[in-house]
């Protein structure tokens, strides 16, 4: 924290993330309660979500493999720039409409299209960033703080939204601009960074296929981004707290804002706890039963019909997520070279957008068949589930202890080892 460029890339990620999440949560609340007040069941409306989720991930997924490169081609602070200058605009946009009272599903869904470009090409240029502003003797406290501050801010934006939305309907996106500018303000003042340059091929479709290859052949990069996939592609409950603050609890705005910050309260906790007492040992069975802790929290929310249970499940659901995000992006950037971090965090974002969106939109489906409350239940058992199948289709998180890359895995690519048998 002593290093200028680190405090201010944290600030602006943490900023970032906060207006993003905050910016987020009150579009689906907006959807939800239009969608209800136009006549549509509980049901019906849920489908509502899932479209605004599907909205955001389809731009992710298309342009998320030329975004990675994109990151490692091009000065990552002026991508990093001009995408949350548009997030600006979009929240600027929510929040004159808000104001005015012409807000829409159509302006709704348009902003979930521009927050999925955006984030498209703003996620790997911010995680690529890290590495270089830091000397590599302190690499991983810099990388364990900005998983942090990224996890804490997606989980702190909902409840600052929710809040804010109960005091005025425009305030969440009036917050989020002025955030926005903050992180413009702080990449800003960020000095020279050193960049690596891309080995291999020269192309730019070859050096797409690097990165993607990078992350096959390394089972641990590649079985952790996945275990974040199905946990929380399956168990995302974030997207139904408007049908449960609405119809199941019954608690309203004021509710929501609670549920909303339930999870921020476990993130910030467990975040606090690592900031004292870094975890060292036994990292890659930790991060398994932390998933696993994930989806029971979230069973139990799913059944609950009773308000201080719920912020209790959410509280734990929280702890997890910080817990399993922490590990995860700590082996990954500490497993990959720092000329792929771009196309490896482009994956990583990849996986990510398809198990929030894409989970967004899958729970949201799901909901409208069978219910919000079972959509819940569904996803949680289905994250135990994929706890048991990793840690058999990947025995390395099993019996990975640090986050120190061993000298010789069999993981690793040819390019690799050949470079380590070179004098």
């Amino acid at each position: 924290m002593r290093i200028h460029n680190f405090r201010a890339y944290l600030l602006a990620r943490f900023s970032m993330i906060v207006g993003q999440y905050a910016m987020m949560l009150i579009i689906g609340w907006q959807t939800y309660t239009i969608a209800r007040g136009n006549g549509l069941n509980a049901f019906e409306a849920s489908g509502q979500l899932a479209l605004i989720g599907l909205l955001q991930f389809l731009p992710l997924f298309v342009l998320s493999p030329f975004s990675g490169l994109a990151a490692d081609r091009f000065n990552r602070k002026t991508v990093s720039r001009l995408t949350i200058g548009l997030q600006f605009l979009g929240a600027a946009f929510l929040a004159w409409t808000t104001y005015t009272g012409h807000i829409d599903l159509t302006a709704l869904f348009s902003v979930a299209v521009l927050l999925g470009v955006v984030r498209a090409f703003n996620g790997p240029a911010l995680s690529a960033l890290a590495p270089n502003l830091v000397p590599k003797a302190i690499l991983p406290n810099a990388i364990a703080l900005s998983s942090i501050a990224w996890q804490t801010g997606m989980i702190v934006g909902p409840a600052v939204g929710g809040y804010a939305y109960d005091a005025a309907p425009a305030l969440p996106y009036a917050i989020a601009s002025g955030l926005f500018l903050i992180a413009i303000i702080s990449i800003s003042t960020i000095g020279k960074v050193p960049r690596s340059p891309i080995n291999g091929a020269q192309h730019p479709i070859g050096q797409i296929v690097d990165g993607w290859r990078y992350v096959i052949q390394n089972k641990m990069v590649l079985g952790a981004i996945t275990l974040d996939l199905m946990a929380v592609f399956l168990a995302g409950a974030t997207a139904l707290f408007p049908p449960f603050a609405y119809d199941i609890l019954k608690v309203g705005e004021t509710g929501l804002a609670q549920l909303a910050a339930a999870p921020a309260i476990g993130a910030a906790v467990t975040a606090l706890w690592f900031s004292f007492r870094p975890l060292k040992n036994n990292v890659g069975p930790k991060m398994l039963w932390a998933v696993a802790a994930f989806g029971v929290a979230t069973i139990v929310f799913g059944f609950s019909r009773y308000m201080p249970l719920s912020l209790a499940m959410l509280v734990i659901v929280g702890a997890a997520d910080m817990f399993s995000v922490y590990i995860r992006q700590s082996l990954i950037q500490l497993h990959t070279p720092d000329e792929k971090r771009g196309r490896v965090s482009s994956a990583s974002l990849l996986t990510i957008s398809a198990s929030n969106e894409g989970g967004d939109a899958f729970s949201g489906f799901l909901a409208s068949v069978i219910g919000p409350a079972g959509a819940v239940i569904f996803g949680g058992v289905g994250a135990i589930v994929t706890v048991a199948m990793w840690s058999r289709i990947f025995p390395v998180l099993r019996h990975t202890r640090t986050f120190d890359p061993p000298a010789s895995l069999e993981e690793e690519t040819p390019e690799q080892t050949l470079q380590e048998k070179i004098p």
